[in-house]
Formats: structure tokens, C-alpha cells, sequence
């Protein structure tokens, strides 16, 4: 059985997961991970393995997640190829009918979607190519000389150098949106594009079934009187009103065709010669009616330009108030997750930004001046013979804090601290604890300085040291702060293996991650 899934689907699948973005039952994150990757591949740098789809890959993306922040409905647009607009360049124009077996002259594509018929001017705004001056000279259509620039709401040149373009004008890109959703790869569409007053004219103006544009195939011979114009000729089909304009040349040949009037509710059409008063001649002229998108050029810009991929966006920056996104150590992971939940809870998680690691507020002399190696492991005997390790994601001289993070590896160390990278089964992963049992130990041995323990006596989410108030990002008890996240919930839907970059306190990162469906 011969069947297919439309493009229509896709584009269909991206508005769903916009409106499941900004609906209030769900909460979609950004994350950052992954600390050490060179202790999971070598030379993970010069070549990222490309990431795996499996439970057990989850587990591990989540045991490496650093931190997350919140996408919210403004950090999502449906977006679509960037194709911007240069001189010299010769361009497919919009046709209804692209397909395997009428492929699209100039990009050679098999569908509407991958032809090259809209671009972006140096303004950032969006236009249509109606017509790219194909006629019986020009089968393949001609180079773009003009650059759109008007914003009329007709379709027409660009300028005088006469390269037989007429472009449509669509949309202008918000400065907002370009900084967020512009991409070397994509630019965005405007968001609630049915309802939003910005584009009320373009989308005012459409109109169903109407024609804009017919081009000749075949220019005729013989047509009569020469150098003539036949005006209010009409083009039959299913629609009405349409009308072209018809000059003969000094060769008794088509010259130009004009549409006069646009009409309405047209789905095919045809140029009626006879009807409109112009000789057929002695070698009939060819037309091709080009029928416009259904509800009219400009009223549904997602179907139009095949908006069926979609940008999510997140800044990464320092934030002194909530400083879940370390700085000092790297980072090679981004990935986006649904509806993860609060840690300890079934509740979905809602906080505009969260951290993902353990953290312990430690004290002792020289807790300021001791200093923890990046990834490295470390210990908290607990109780005889059991220890809990963890590596270290961060440490802060000034607070004390230190950011840990524990995976399946660190399950079978033994009191000396020998690392089972595949503990025998029956080891467990040990916990650190401000209240250790008989034989345990409150002592954190750092890379270098004294040794150091859990401060049990502190307990919030900040504080103050030389009457200033530091906020730790976290809330901690007794010493001991968990994750804001429950590890292993909701669903993680993309991820992306990086060459690690080591973040510092002045840096700020964009994430920009392109959902295709």
C-alpha cells in the first residue's frame, strides 16, 4: 500500500509543541552536564560522540546534569531555513506544485519546502519570490538584482533593473527575536501569527483562491494587430473575478501578462483568450496560472513557508542570587528536558532555574584557602568501613560551598578509597550525612589545605559573611543541600555532546536548540 505522511503533519507537530510549551500543566528546562568528559572519551574534544537513545544513556545524562533553566513561552518560536537575500543570485519563486516529478528549476527540490522561494533582506525582512523572471527566454528563471526593501502589501518589483522578480512582503523580525532566535541555519516566524496586531495588514490582505501571478510558456505567433494591449481578460476555473492584462509585442507575440484583478476562490485556472478579445493566432499562446496558498498569500505563514521546525532558546549567565550555573569547571553537554519534578516530590518542577547537584557548606581552618581539583574524587567515611564519594563539580573559597556529583561508578568505593567503576553487586551509593554513625567521620579531605567538615550548623539559602549577603542557590539543612530536581523524572528530548568550554564569572552562553519534526 502506497501511502504518505504529509509536510502538513510536521508543521502541525511544531505548533503542538509550542502550545505544549506554553501550557501551564507542563515545564520545559534547558540543562547543562557532563563536567568531565574526557574521563568518558579521550579525545571527546576533537570528536563529541554523537549522543545515545536509551534508558540507560538517560540515567547517565542525568547523573552528569549540572544545572537548568526554565524555558518559557517567549523563549520559543517555530522557525524556518535562512535564506538571505544577495545579489546575483537566482532564486525559485512559489509554486503549489513541486513535487518528484515537477521539481523546482533553480534548488532542484522535490516539495515547496525545499525550494528557495522566500528570502531575508539586510532589514530582516522576509519576502516571497512570486516570479524570479521565468519566461520562454528565461526557462530557468533569471539573477536577482533588486533587493526588496518595501513593505506594500501587493506584491511587486524591487526596483528598475527590470530582472522580472516580484516579491511578495511578509514579515519584518522583531530585534527581540533576532537576538534570540536568529541562527546561522534559521530565522523565526512571528509568534501567534492568526492573532497578533504586528502583521494584522499582510494578514488583512489576503485572500483565498486569488491569483497573483501568471507566467508564459509559449509567447504565440501571430496574434494579430502588433504592439496591442487586451485588457479584462478573464481566467476561468473555480474561482471567479480574476483578470489579466495582455500586451502584444511588434512581433505579433505575448509580451507581458498582468493580473488586473486578483479574483477569489480559485484552485486551478486558465487564461480565457477567446473570452477576452485576443487572437489565438497561428501558434495558440501558453500561460500557467499559479495558484496562490490556501486562505491567500499571507494568511497562514507557518503552512506557507513550512515552519515545522522549532527554536528553543536559553541564556546561561552568572546570576549572584542564584548561582546554580558553576563557573571554574567545563562543561560539554546541553540537552532539554519535560516536566522534571521537584526534588522529593511528584510535583513538576516550576522554579526558573535549578540546580541539579548536591552541594555540602563546609568549615574548618582554612576552609578559604583550600582548594578542590575539578572532577576529582572525595570522601566522608561515614561509618566502619563505608564511605560516600563524590566528584567535584565546584568549590567557593568565600562560601565554603562545595558541588558534588555522584553517579553509578562511585557506588563500590571501599574505606580506603579505590574507585569500582563496576562495583560488584550489593554496593551501594553512599550518601554524605552531617550525622555519621559510630565509627564515621565528619572529614572532607580537600585537594590541597586542611581538612575540612560539614558545618552543621548551617542551614538556608544564604549567608553572611563581613556583612555581606552571599546566595548559595541552593537550600541547605544541617550542612546539606540536595538537588532542586528529582534525578531520573520527566523526559529528556534532546541532547547534544559539545566541545567542553570552561565557563567563568563574566560569561554568558546562548543556547539555541532547533527541534526538527
Amino acid at each position: 500500500m502506497a501511502a504518505i505522511i504529509t509536510d502538513q503533519v510536521r508543521i502541525l507537530n511544531a505548533k503542538n509543541f509550542i502550545t505544549g510549551v506554553n501550557s501551564s500543566g507542563n515545564s520545559y528546562y534547558s540543562f547543562i552536564g557532563l563536567p568531565n568528559p574526557a574521563d568518558f572519551q579521550s579525545d571527546w574534544d576533537t570528536s563529541p560522540p554523537s549522543p545515545k537513545d536509551s534508558f540507560s544513556d538517560e540515567n547517565e545524562y542525568w547523573d552528569t546534569m549540572i544545572a537548568m533553566k526554565k524555558i518559557n513561552s517567549d523563549d520559543v518560536r517555530q522557525v524556518i531555513i535562512r535564506r538571505l537575500w544577495t545579489s546575483g543570485t537566482t532564486y525559485d519563486y512559489y509554486r503549489n506544485d513541486y513535487t518528484v516529478s515537477n521539481t523546482a528549476k533553480i534548488s532542484g527540490a522535490t516539495n515547496l519546502y525545499g525550494a528557495s522561494y522566500y528570502v531575508l533582506n539586510s532589514d530582516y525582512r522576509v519576502y516571497e519570490c512570486l516570479q524570479n523572471g521565468t519566461d520562454p527566454d528565461n526557462v530557468n528563471g533569471r539573477p536577482s538584482l533588486d533587493e526588496p526593501t518595501f513593505t506594500d502589501l501587493e506584491p511587486r518589483s524591487a526596483g528598475s533593473s527590470g530582472d522580472g522578480y516580484i516579491w511578495k512582503y511578509l514579515y519584518t523580525i522583531k530585534p527581540s527575536d533576532i537576538i534570540k532566535f536568529e541562527s546561522t541555519d534559521f530565522i523565526p516566524v512571528p509568534q501567534n501569527w492568526n492573532t497578533n496586531t504586528n502583521d494584522a495588514a499582510v494578514r488583512g490582505n489576503a485572500i483565498d483562491g486569488s491569483i497573483k501571478i501568471v507566467t508564459i510558456t509559449n509567447r504565440g505567433v501571430g496574434l494579430g494587430t502588433a504592439n496591442r494591449t487586451y485588457t479584462q481578460v478573464p481566467i476561468k476555473g473555480d474561482g471567479s473575478g480574476a483578470e489579466a492584462t495582455i500586451v502584444i509585442n511588434n512581433d505579433s507575440k505575448v509580451d507581458t501578462i498582468t493580473i488586473s484583478n486578483q479574483g477569489s476562490g480559485y484552485t486551478y485556472g486558465s487564461v480565457d483568450l477567446v473570452a477576452g478579445g485576443v487572437p489565438t493566432g497561428t501558434t495558440r499562446p501558453v500561460f500557467e496560472v499559479i495558484i496562490s496558498p490556501e486562505g491567500g498569500h499571507g494568511s497562514d505563514i507557518y503552512r506557507e513557508l513550512g515552519a515545522y521546525n522549532v527554536l528553543l532558546y536559553s541564556r546561561i549567565e552568572n546570576d549572584n542570587e542564584n548561582p546554580d550555573f558553576i563557573t571554574g569547571n567545563q562543561i560539554a553537554r546541553v540537552g532539554i528536558v519535560e516536566n522534571p519534578q521537584d526534588y522529593g516530590s511528584s510535583a513538576v518542577l516550576t522554579r526558573d532555574k535549578a540546580s541539579a547537584v548536591g552541594a555540602l557548606a563546609l568549615t574548618g581552618t582554612g576552609y578559604s584557602t583550600a582548594t578542590f581539583t575539578a572532577d576529582a574524587y572525595f570522601t566522608q567515611t561515614i561509618a566502619t568501613g563505608s564511605t560516600a564519594v563524590g566528584r567535584v563539580v565546584s568549590y567557593d573559597q568565600t562560601t565554603g560551598v562545595l558541588k558534588y556529583w555522584q553517579d553509578k561508578s562511585m557506588a563500590g568505593f571501599n574505606t580506603v578509597g579505590t574507585a569500582v567503576t563496576e562495583p560488584t553487586y550489593g554496593f551501594e551509593l553512599q550518601e554524605f550525612t552531617a550525622s555519621p554513625t559510630t565509627g564515621g567521620s565528619l572529614t572532607i579531605v580537600p585537594s590541597s589545605g586542611s581538612n575540612l567538615s560539614i558545618s552543621t550548623s548551617f542551614t538556608g539559602l544564604s549567608t553572611v559573611i563581613n556583612n555581606r549577603t552571599y546566595y548559595l542557590g541552593q537550600d541547605f539543612t544541617s550542612g546539606i543541600s540536595n538537588p532542586e530536581v528529582k534525578r531520573h523524572s520527566g523526559n529528556i528530548i534532546y541532547v547534544d555532546n559539545r566541545p567542553s568550554i570552561t565557563r567563568s564569572s563574566n560569561q554568558k552562553e546562548d543556547i539555541k536548540v532547533v527541534l526538527q519534526f
